[in-house]
This record gives structure tokens, sequence and C-alpha cells, in this order.
């Protein structure tokens, strides 16, 4: 590998190049804002050294996972642990990782994970050879010699990568002990929590009890009714907040919101501490949650995220014996306009409050969303997610949903990422492709290059740091 291509996603057309190039040139340099992901704060609080490429790039990353996976590489030679004690354990030798990862580098082409994963060799790690099945021995060994060197703690990738703000994924029951720390150190970046909740609201699930019981000794108190639930709710919120958070974090298969009586919710609360509660007891517990997430926000100021339309953990043996987050997690046909209606007659009136709408479900870009985004002041709509933040699915996002709902009504880009390492590598992406599409716009006199310009810095930096309160 001798570097990547500088012109790497630029149209062909010389007219479009030549424009995606300049306005590229002005945003390449601007501060990374990362304001919705999940690398684990602990990385940084601790700040100690990266062990091995497998454990950093391999291991924790779902799109490499989930595509090994496809073509039958078992998890457990990936690293992957066995949650269900069953034999084979889970391979432990780094090197033999990395090798089965590069046996198989053929599978990611013309994959945004290849992009990334090209472009972190290249620019994070400055590895020269192409990887392949020969090389991998190389290439391992010169990440490892780079782990080793202070310039590859985690904090000073963190500084190296122009990191502005990183906001982290928690639960409502983290204790945020990490934060704490991060927050007495002089970093010269902002890493801030992300209040997430979403255990709690499933009632139906074998977990929920432990869930609740976690957040009670967070608290420091018991919780024996709906009542005391939200009352632990809006105590975490303000914790949280004292730690920098700006968002929440909310993650549902169907975005439905209701509002329902005190007395109804305290009754689907006092079945799920019975272990009563059913599937439809847990749907009208969220769809209300939901509801009082959007009142609590406009009270506390919390930007709302909504993640909609992923079926969690679709392959039950590999949920079963590997747990959540391993690649498993397949899209489903969403529906916003009915479901989103309450929700935003109640609050999507007013600027108070700030809904920002994430979708797998690229067919409601232009039916729904963009109308909805385009019309509701507190609607914003999210960056193309997971599946759709390949180079062509962002291009069709901003096809589908510029002309109705404009640029100034979405939120920028998330990277959305676990893969620490990688956050540079996903913004270079999404900043080429959008400098891509703006070129396009200038060459065929939809707009000029002042306004390209322009828009550029918003999708790239400005927009994020707007939507997310960031400023």
């Amino acid at each position: 590998m001798t570097g990547v291509n500088e012109d790497r996603y630029f149209d062909p057309d010389p007219i479009i190049r030549r424009n995606a190039r300049a306005l590229y040139d002005e945003t390449r340099v601007l501060p990374i804002i990362s304001p919705h992901g999940h690398v684990d704060p602990a990385i940084l609080a601790s700040n100690d050294a990266f062990t091995d490429p497998a454990s950093l790039i391999i291991t924790p990353d779902h799109y490499i996972l989930r595509m090994l996976y496809s073509r039958g590489v078992p998890l457990e030679s990936l690293g992957v642990a066995p949650i269900d004690g069953k034999p084979p354990n889970a391979e432990k030798d780094p090197r033999k990782i990395w090798q089965t990862f590069a046996d198989h580098w053929q599978l990611f082409r013309a994959t945004p994970t290849r992009a990334w994963l090209e472009y972190e060799l290249s620019e994070v790690f400055g590895v020269k050879r192409e990887l392949d099945s020969a090389s991998a021995p190389h290439v391992y060994d010169t990440i490892v010699e780079r782990l080793q060197s202070p310039e590859f703690r985690p904090r000073a990738l963190l500084k190296r990568f122009n990191i502005e703000v990183l906001a982290t994924t928690d639960g409502a029951s983290d204790t945020l002990e990490h934060h704490k720390i991060l927050r007495a150190l002089d970093l010269g970046t902002r890493v801030i929590p992300t209040f997430r909740p979403d255990a709690l609201f499933r009632i139906a699930a074998p977990g929920w009890p432990a869930e609740l019981a976690r957040l009670e000794r967070v608290v420091g108190g018991s919780i024996g009714s709906y009542a005391e639930l939200m009352s632990a709710l809006v105590r975490r919120r303000a914790e949280f907040k004292t730690l920098g958070a700006t968002a929440t974090d909310h993650a549902v298969v169907v975005p439905r919101t209701e509002r329902l009586a005190d007395t109804e919710a305290e009754c689907i609360f006092a079945k799920g501490c019975t272990g009563a509660a059913r599937a439809e007891d847990e749907a009208r517990f969220e769809a209300h949650l939901l509801m009082e997430m959007a009142r609590m926000s406009v009270e506390d100021g919390l930007v709302m995220q909504l993640h909609a339309g992923a079926l969690r953990d679709h392959n039950e043996l590999v949920h079963r014996r590997f747990g959540a987050d391993r690649g498993g997690d397949i899209p489903v046909a969403t529906e916003f306009t009915h479901n989103l209606r309450p929700l935003l007659n109640a609050y999507g009136n007013g600027r108070r409050f700030q809904l920002i709408v994430f979708t797998l479900d690229e067919s409601t870009y232009s039916r729904e969303l963009a109308p909805l985004a385009g019309h509701y002041p507190a609607l914003f709509l999210g960056a193309p997610w997971w599946f759709n933040d390949s180079i062509d699915g962002m291009m069709r996002f901003r096809r589908e949903i510029t002309g109705t709902a404009g640029i100034e009504n979405t939120a920028g880009f998330t990277d959305d990422t676990r893969a620490f390492c990688s956050i540079p590598a996903r913004h270079d992406l999404a900043r080429r492709v959008d400098a891509n599409y703006l070129g396009g716009l200038v060459a065929r006199h939809v707009i000029d290059m002042p306004d390209a310009r322009d828009m550029a810095r918003l999708m790239a930096y400005d927009l994020a740091k707007r939507a997310y309160r960031l400023t």
C-alpha cells in the first residue's frame, strides 16, 4: 500500500472532481465533532496502550464480524468469547486472529468497511503495503510497533485526530466514573456522556429487574413505582448534564409514541415488577416513555435522538452463544408519519425541544422524514446510519432529502462507532462524499461555489454542533 488515492470517492467527471477537491480541501482541516458514538470512555480514562491490532481493530467491530461470519468464519476464531460456556473457546492469539482477517480481506472490497480500514492502515498507522495473506505478519508488526509509542496512546490519538467533541453512549444506571476522571483532565477535547435509558423501557425483558436494581444502586434508593422511576430518570439526566451531556439516545424497532395516563403507566410498571408484563405492555410503556423523554427534554434541554427500525439480534444462535451486538441486527420497514404524530404535536412546534431521527429504512427519506423535518421546527434528520453509511448510501440520502428538507434541517455527520481509530476515517469519507455531492450541484449550476463552500462547512462541522447544542 503506497497510500490511498487523493481523489478517492470523487466523480470521474473532471468538472465535478475539480469542484469536489476544492471543497474538500477546505473541510478536511476542520475539527471533528463526534456527537454520537460508542467508544468506551475507560479507554481514555486509563490511557493505557492498545495491546494489539486484533483487539483494537477486529474483535470490537460488528461490521467486520458480520461480514466474516456471513462467509463461514467462526466468531471464536476472531477472538469473540462465547457466553454459553460451550467449546470451542475464543482464539486468544492476536496474530492468528489478524491472519484470519487478512485471509478474507477480499470480502470487504467496495464496502465502507474497506474504505475506513484502508484509511486507518495508511493514514493512522503508516502501513505502506497492501494487506493480504502474505503481508499480514508485516502489517501486524508495523501496527504493534506503532502502538508501543506514546504517540499512539488513546489521549495522544484524540489530539492527533483533531477531535473537538467526543460523545459516548452510556446506560441510565452507569456510574459515569470514567467521565468523572476525564472531566478533571485538560484533554483539549470535550468527552461527554449520552443518556441512554433503553434497558429500563423493556419492562417485559428477562433482564429488566436486574437493570432496575442497578438504577436503584446508583441513585441510592428503592424504586417501587412508576413515579419513583420517573424521579430517578430526572435525577440521572441532571447528573449526566453536570458531566457535559447534551443529548439522550433511544433505540426502538417501531417509533411508536403514545401518552398514557399515570394510572396506566403505574399499572404496567407493577406488572413488570411481578414478571407479568407482556409484549404489548412493553410496547405501550416504551411509547409512553418516549413521550416522557421528550417532555423532560423540553425541561432540561437535552437533545433527543431516536434510532428506529433495527430488529436486534435476529440470529438467535449467535445471540445465545455470544450475546448482543455481534452483527445480527437487521433492518425492518419503518413508519414515522403516524407513529411520531403524538410526540410532534405535543412538542414539535417549538425550538426548545430538538429531536434527531435516524432510520435504516431508506424508503422513508423522501416519503416521510424529509417532509416531517421540512415542517416541524423541532425535527432534524440524522446521517445515514449503519447499512446506509456507504458512499452510495450517503449520496442517496442527500439526493432524497435535500429538495424537501434542505441541509439545515439535518444534524450533520455522526460516526456511531465503537472502533476508536476509525473515527477520522469515517469523517474523512463523509466529508469527501459531501464535497462530491456539492461539487455536482455546482457543475449543474444548481448552486454557485460560494454557496457550496458555506454548505460544505455546515455539513462537516457546524450542523452537528448546532443540532447537538455543542456551541
